[in-house]
């Protein structure tokens, strides 16, 4: 066992969409082969595009998941838990498949989620979990699962307990042209973000520096508002600011998911990222990230 992955060792990683893609490329300009598990061949043809060698597996069929060329890799995994229930059996599946192929290290993404309503106080990865929704469960199962796995096996993991992802092409851009409305400002929770080539940044140096059975808040440096946030997004794609509406007509209007995230509010304590993992963000608020105007005031 290793507290730091080997620099040479190959990268493997599982649910490579658009922030696997961009860990990839960090990964691939320093000379890495990386892989990643690929269920579909316009799933394969994605990733040889990348400069990424496909290897076919479905999480769903836990049999296609033997002999995967995760031994002495880094392996990094991004893959959704199922739509369903309230734990991951995907990721009691992959564990299965690793034991005789164990890798040099896991780098599990997680979600900020898994700590629930803290009615906007600060919260540090010390904070116990208590995810309100089974979304938020299947993820803290999958870190339960991956976390023992590790400790069993003396394999490093490192979960990142990560925000919102955001980036100049990871906006709401259909909900904005739909003009689907926000919940009032003085009605809104504390919510975190994180832009999208910061994340794959943090996913490089939990590799390198990211301790023995370690969590991670992953954030930037500024707590907001969901509504802050759409209506950032609307002026830098140049739409009209959605309407904003009471919680009362949020509850009737809105979808169950969107109020699961409207209802919730926390705030994430990220010095442990940037004292551990060494991390400066290029983008430490929304403003770094799409303009000095996101955010303002309407």
């Amino acid at each position: 066992m290793t507290d730091r992955v080997n620099s040479f060792a190959p990268v493997f990683i599982v649910g490579c969409g658009d922030i696997g893609a961009r860990v990839a490329r960090r990964w691939l300009a320093r000379g890495a082969r990386v892989c990643a598990l690929s269920r579909s061949g316009a799933s394969a043809g994605r990733l040889k595009a990348l400069g990424i060698t496909p290897v076919a597996g479905d999480l769903d069929r836990a049999g296609s998941l033997q002999g995967l060329p995760t031994g002495g890799a880094l392996v990094y995994y991004f893959a959704p838990p199922p739509a369903t229930g309230q734990d991951d059996a995907r990721m009691g599946a992959f564990l299965t498949g690793l034991r005789e192929s164990r890798p040099e290290r896991i780098v599990y993404l997680s979600t900020s989620g898994v700590y629930g309503d803290r009615g906007g106080e600060w919260v540090t990865e010390q904070t116990q979990p208590g995810p309100q929704t089974d979304r938020a469960r299947r993820r803290l199962s999958a870190e339960q699962q991956v976390r023992g796995w590790g400790v069993e096996y003396a394999v490093p993991v490192v979960v990142l307990r990560v925000g919102g992802i955001y980036a100049p092409d990871r906006l709401p851009l259909e909900r904005l042209e739909a003009g689907t409305p926000v919940l009032r400002e003085s009605e809104c929770g504390w919510t975190n973000r994180i832009h999208a080539d910061d994340l794959a940044r943090v996913c490089e140096a939990a590799a390198e520096r990211g301790r023995f059975d370690s969590v991670y808040n992953v954030c930037d440096d500024e707590p907001g508002t969901m509504t802050q946030f759409f209506y950032a997004a609307a002026d830098y794609l140049g739409l009209p600011r959605p309407p904003a509406i009471s919680m009362e007509e949020a509850r009737r209007q809105l979808s169950p998911a969107m109020l699961s995230y409207l209802t919730e509010s926390r705030r994430m304590d990220n010095r442990r990222m940037h004292e551990e993992l060494g991390v400066a963000l290029d983008f430490p608020n929304l403003a770094q990230g799409l303009g000095p105007a996101a955010g303002s005031a309407p």
